[in-house]
Parts: structure tokens; sequence; C-alpha cells
């Protein structure tokens, strides 16, 4: 009887079981049990030699675009450089390494009717050097008298050599940036009517709050502490502390340093060269003004070291500068004569045996052809020969030297 009610009791439980899930037939281990039976994979042998030849091949790969990738870092760097030199060459590119030098006689004072006038012609000779960027101005005496300073009081007009003086006092006063002329130049007579004369306005000419990386400025006579350089008036709000100690009242061109500390008392800069800015930025850096005795003299006393190796001399007697090709240059000279012409410097010069202006310059030229009046005054032909010069010149400068 018990064997018969446990197996009621199964059956009872294998008919609940079916009835809640319908999938199931039978009891555990039952001919009925419903079972999935997974898949079996095949058995399959390992082919190693192709497998050895597939790693092979990604390594191969692999290794190959790892060295495409070594060479385009190396190309883009190569491009870097590349383009870092392209950069400073064009920075170094733009600087200015060949000089323009006008020679003038001071008697072309002598031919103004009034103080006033003098004055406004000097200023004239000024404004037509800046334009044009002559980088130095010789004032020679035609009459052969020696000067070579301009210390001393002008004496009226027509002295011989005053007029010189008087001319070189002037173009230095006006190529002076406004804030420094108190510091170098005191009252004068010369320098009486100076107020009447148009600013040059070049690019040394700077304002209070304008940005520059250069500077014109005058030492100060400050004291400054041990290891520290002296003190500069820039013309600017605040003084500037340069890179070493010099005398106080110098002239110094200051190469500002950037960046600033907007909160700093002072500025900080580094002094460089009058000519660095020419050469090194290709700016135009105002001109020098030198006195030469004669004619002979505005050669012999060359401030270069190597000497002026462009001379040019302008005489409607010359030939016309249409036709001129002028060679490639560092230190070019261009002379202009007076009154009466460069004859007049020759005749009387003590050291010039020559009575042919022509044969003391490398190009003898006329510079306005076919001129209306029977005379150009050096005014006048300074800005008529800086004009027609000008194309040559540049021309000149892009030429390759043969050295």
């Amino acid at each position: 009887m018990a064997d018969g009610g446990a197996a009621k009791r199964s059956k009872a439980l294998q008919v609940g079981l079916a009835r809640r899930f319908p999938g199931y037939r039978g009891g555990p281990g039952g001919p009925g049990r419903n079972h999935r039976s997974l898949p079996q994979a095949p058995d399959r042998k390992v082919d190693w030699r192709r497998w050895k030849q597939e790693r092979k091949a990604e390594k191969k790969k692999w290794k190959e675009m790892k060295l495409l990738k070594k060479l385009e870092k190396q190309r883009m760097q190569e491009l870097e450089e590349q383009q870092a030199e392209k950069q400073e060459e064009q920075k170094e590119d733009k600087g200015r390494h060949h000089t323009l030098s006008v020679a003038l006689p001071g008697s072309i004072l002598n031919n103004a009717q009034s103080p006033e006038l003098r004055t406004y012609l000097a200023g004239q000779i000024a404004r037509a050097c800046a334009i044009f960027c002559v980088d130095e101005i010789v004032v020679f005496d035609e009459h052969g008298e020696d000067v070579k300073t301009v210390e001393g009081d002008f004496e009226g007009i027509g002295r011989r050599g005053k007029a010189c003086v008087q001319l070189a006092r002037i173009l230095q006063y006006l190529e002076c940036p406004q804030y420094l002329r108190k510091s170098f130049f005191p009252k004068h007579e010369d320098l009486q009517f100076a107020g009447l004369l148009n600013p040059l306005d070049s690019p040394h000419h700077m304002r209070v709050d304008e940005d520059s990386e250069y500077r014109e400025g005058v030492v100060l006579d400050r004291p400054t502490k041990p290891g520290r350089g002296s003190f500069v008036n820039c013309g600017m709000r605040k003084e500037v502390q340069i890179d070493r100690q010099l005398n106080p009242g110098l002239r110094v061109t200051v190469r500002l340093e950037e960046p600033q500390k907007p909160e700093a008392k002072v500025r900080k800069g580094t002094v460089v060269s009058s000519h660095h800015p020419r050469t090194v930025s290709g700016l135009y850096w105002g001109y020098s003004v030198r006195l030469a005795s004669c004619l002979s003299a505005v050669f012999s006393e060359c401030p270069f070291k190597e000497g002026y190796d462009l001379s040019i001399g302008t005489s409607e007697r010359g030939s016309s500068v249409d036709q001129a090709t002028l060679p490639s240059f560092r230190h070019a000279l261009v002379v202009f004569g007076g009154l009466e012409g460069l004859e007049a410097g020759v005749d009387v010069d003590p050291n010039l045996e020559v009575t042919d202006p022509s044969v003391l310059f490398d190009f003898y030229l006329n510079t306005c052809p076919g001129q209306g009046s029977r005379t150009i005054r050096t005014e006048e032909a300074l800005l008529i020969s800086l004009s027609a010069l000008r194309p040559h010149i540049d021309k000149a400068v892009k030429t390759p030297s043969d050295s």
C-alpha cells in the first residue's frame, strides 16, 4: 500500500509539473526528459605553419606601419625646421644693409636773403633727406676753409665756413627727437627760427604712448645700485633701465625688452648701436651729420671702413640718368654742387689736381635732362635727383654682388 501511495503521489506531481510547465515530459532521468543538446564542435587539426605565416605577415605589416609613422614624424620635423629657418631668414632679410649718403656745400645758405629763409632752406634739406631715407649728410666747404665742428656762433651772412656750421647744426637739431632736444641743444642764435620748420616725423620720433621695439634716449645723472645699469629718458611715462653703466648726458639707442611688467616702476632695455634698427629691423633711424673741410675730405674722411663703393656726381653737364645702370653697392654717395656747381669745389681743393669733376665719380649724371630753367637750386636738385635715382638704387640693391 505504501508503494502504491508513493506512485500516486509521484504521478500527481508529474501531472502538476506538466500543467505548470507545458514543455515538461517526465521526471528526471525518465525516458520522456526534454533537454536540448548543444552542438558539438567538430574536431579540427590546427595548421601551425599557416598560423605562423599569418602571424609573420601581421608582424611585418605592423613594423611597416611603425616605420611609416616614424618617417612621417621625421618629415614633419624637417618641415618645421625649414619653416623656422625660412622665418629666421625673412627676419634677417628685413634689415637694410646698404647706406645712402648725400654731400652738399654749406654755402647754399649764403643765397638766402634773411635768417628766417636760411633756416627754412636748411629745413627743406632735412625734410628731403628724411623722405628718401638718407643715412648720412656731409656738409662740405667748397671754399676750402677747415671747419670740422658745429661749435661756435654764427657771425653773420657771408662769412666763409659759418654757413656750413649753421646748416649742420640745424640738420642735427631736426634729426634729434623732440623730447631730447633740450638735453642736447641749448639756446643758440643759429636755432632762433627753428620753430618755423616742419618736423621730420621720422620713425624714431616717437610719441609718449607709442609702442616701438627701439627708442632714442639720453642717459640720466641718477644713482643706481651696484651691478645695475643706468637710467635713460626715452620720452615715455616711465624711465628705462639699461643693461650697463654709461656716462650721463650720452645719447643712446635702446631696444626695449618684451614683455614688460605693467606694475613695474621702470622699463627694461638693452643698449644697441645706432645702426641696429636699420640693419636688423629695416627701420629708417635718421641721419648722421658730418662736416668736411673740402670736397676731397668728403671721400677721405668716410666713416665706413671700406669707403664709398658707389659715388655719383650731379651736374647738368653729366649723362642722362635714364640710361644709367647702377651696380650693386653697400655705401652710396650722391654729391651736389652749390651755386657754381661742383667745378667750384674742385678748383679750390688743394688736394685735387684735376679740373674736371666727372673723374672723381663712378657716375656723373644729369638727373633732370631737358630742364626748363637755367639753374636748379640745390634744395630742388636734392628732391629731383633722389626721386630719379630711387628706382635705379632699388634695382642695384636687389642685384647680387659679384663678390
